[in-house]
């Protein structure tokens, strides 16, 4: 069984990075093996456009039984907790469009670019079917942008029209890479901080990096054992 671990930066899975060196058999750079299990950790880079090519290039010539993407967010929900990990069941691309003259913003869906609902998009949409073996984790809906919002007036205004729990930077990639290449996956995030007006002194990154290991170990656990 190939399970790839899709990070966009190695700070966020090194816990699980340095435990797979000490429990697995390093075949090669970044793949390991234990048993019936083989896992490559994959390393993009920030942002939609690194995370998509990197992607591309991966599974043009891989087909892994399962892609998890893991990563640290920030909760539009504010009944997340700080370090909560959480499984993004849907996701957006949330600043892909036009600004207008007034300054309202509208999606490339809503300009006619990109039909909403044409596949894998429902309704503008992207959605993981296939999350329901990992029901232990809290479901939520993400959206992801190219900018992360840090200034009161446009988060207001972004929650309004994107009423979701989490905002990330590369989750909406991972869902369109691997809805349309037929690839299962999940995609983990670990609350870091609240999306509020920018204040890095609130944020519990260690603590969510901590807990998103935990859970990344939990799940190889359970996949040693099918």
């Amino acid at each position: 069984m190939l399970v790839t671990i899709v990070a966009a930066t190695p700070f966020e899975v090194d816990p699980i990075v340095e435990y797979l060196k000490r429990e697995f058999e390093e075949k090669e750079a970044h793949l390991y093996r234990k048993n019936h299990l083989l896992l490559r950790v994959l390393i993009t880079g920030v942002g939609i456009p690194l995370t998509a090519l990197q992607l591309g290039l991966y599974l043009a010539k891989e087909q892994p039984d399962l892609l998890i993407n893991a990563g640290i967010a920030g909760a539009i929900n504010k009944k997340l907790a700080l370090g909560a990990v959480v499984n993004v069941a849907s996701d957006a691309f949330g600043d892909l469009g036009v600004e207008e003259a007034d300054g309202r913003f509208t999606d490339i869906h809503q300009l006619g670019l990109i039909n909403p609902d044409e596949a894998p998009f429902e309704s503008g949409r992207l959605y993981n079917e296939g999350i329901n073996d990992f029901s232990f984790l809290e479901k939520v809906s993400g959206v992801t942008v190219n900018k992360v919002h840090g200034y009161a007036p446009s988060i207001t205004s972004f929650i309004k029209k994107y009423p979701c729990d989490i905002e990330t930077m590369e989750s909406a990639a991972v869902f369109l890479a691997c809805l349309q290449t037929g690839t299962n996956f999940l995609a983990l995030r670990s609350i870091s901080n609240y999306v509020e007006s920018r204040n890095r002194e609130n944020w519990e990154i260690a603590l969510a990096i901590k807990n998103l290991n935990e859970v990344l170990k939990e799940i190889l656990d359970l996949l040693q054992k099918e």
